[in-house]
């Protein structure tokens, strides 16, 4: 888990999709996730902060998120809406095991 921070994250394995608007989908692998954002890999280094994507997280998505920064391909971004509960605890649980 991820210290100083509001809500706390946890370490996951998960493959992502993002898309920006109508671009076209890149995959990604989740690194790091709490209900109100993740932390992810991004090869393509494009995305910039402040820029609004459609995120897939495993089967679960689109959720919509906003980058915060990017760092060396390493991706934060803040989802629009925490995620259910529940549906966080089943990503970390059975798709996000590391």
């Amino acid at each position: 888990m991820a210290e100083g921070r509001r809500d706390p994250r946890f370490e996951v394995s998960v493959q992502g999709r993002y898309r920006t608007g109508t671009g076209v989908a890149k995959d990604v692998p989740i690194l790091e996730m709490s209900e109100t954002g993740c932390r992810f890999y991004d090869r393509f280094g494009r995305l910039r902060p402040d820029t609004e994507i459609s995120l897939r997280i495993g089967s679960i998505g689109p959720v919509i998120a906003t980058v915060r920064w990017c760092n060396d391909h390493i991706v934060g971004v803040e989802f629009e809406n925490p995620l259910y509960g529940p549906v966080f605890e089943h990503i970390r649980s059975q798709l996000g095991q590391r």
